[in-house]
């Protein structure tokens, strides 16, 4: 459904925007659906239980009256300025700046289309805190047809029971990436994160059994913690160090892959950085296709 540009009585350039306001951000968001998922994500959150519940804020720019791009603002900031001209997005994206020298960082990141972040990132530096890392060029992909590799038929869905052994997979998965661990202790944000996504079924894994005592332990995982207009972002993918090279990341993305859009969303995305060429050769076997490309600027 396309949605009308959304008229704010009056309001022009960057502003916080509230619940009533959530529809037009959604129409913006639509214009990019890929590009956006992250922030439509919880802009469908915040349209059945409003922003505060949805766990950020909403930032808007508007022109003669009309929302023409949003930043949903909450563990990380998300802009989505896509399908402006050269001009409209640099006014944009310098309000979006000047509100957040003015309200201070409150994300540990900020993330999407990589030249709507780099281009706020370059505004708002100097008056943020300094980076600890920046991520320029991170390749966004999509499949919206069948997997060209054979799906691994041992991947499934995590089990509410398995809990604990898919929570040590995540941190170490963060860690490697990120380079700290997430955990903060039972019932921490990423603990809570985590046990949401394996209760709401968006969380899979390949669960081997290993050592004397047959103890399980996942050696393959991935979540789909973003799903929106009929796009479904995997994120976390992650395969046990002491098994790869038996290319299980190409068989488990293409098992999540085919169940994602069986069950959740039709065309399944990812973004990976761009270093990583032997994930992102895994990624086009499997039969993603780059599409355009994100970056991820780390506090």
């Amino acid at each position: 459904m396309v949605v009308p540009p959304a008229t704010l009585s009056g309001r022009t350039g960057a502003l916080v925007l509230g619940d009533a306001d959530v529809p037009a951000a959604l129409g913006v968001c639509a214009t990019d659906a890929v590009g956006s998922v992250l922030a439509a994500s919880r802009l469908e959150q915040a349209a059945s239980g409003g922003v505060r519940r949805a766990g950020g804020e909403l930032w808007g720019y508007a022109e003669d009256d009309v929302l023409l791009a949003v930043c949903w603002v909450g563990a990380n900031l998300v802009p989505v300025v896509g399908g402006l001209d050269a001009d409209v997005t640099s006014r944009a994206l310098s309000a979006f700046a000047e509100l957040g020298r003015a309200r201070g960082r409150r994300c540990s990141s900020i993330v999407g289309p990589a030249d709507a972040v780099l281009g706020l990132w370059s505004r708002l530096r100097g008056a943020w805190p300094v980076e600890r890392e920046v991520r320029s060029h991170q390749p966004s992909m999509v499949l919206d047809t069948d997997p060209l590799v054979t799906p691994d038929a041992r991947v499934r869905r995590s089990r509410p029971d398995e809990y604990d052994i898919v929570l040590p997979a995540c941190v170490r998965m963060f860690t490697e990436e990120v380079g700290y661990s997430p955990a903060s202790g039972p019932g921490g944000p990423y603990e809570l994160r985590v046990r949401r996504l394996v209760e709401d079924g968006r969380s899979f894994v390949l669960v081997d059994r290993v050592g004397g005592l047959r103890r399980p332990r996942v050696v393959f995982k991935a979540e789909v913690p973003a799903v929106a207009g009929g796009v479904a972002q995997v994120q976390g993918v992650w395969v046990d160090p002491e098994r790869r090279g038996e290319r299980l990341s190409e068989s488990g993305m293409a098992a999540v892959a085919q169940a994602t859009r069986a069950e959740i969303a039709p065309v399944v995305s990812l973004y990976v950085n761009g270093y990583n060429t032997r994930a992102v050769r895994a990624y086009e076997a499997v039969g993603f296709r780059e599409v355009g490309a994100y970056a991820t600027v780390l506090f």
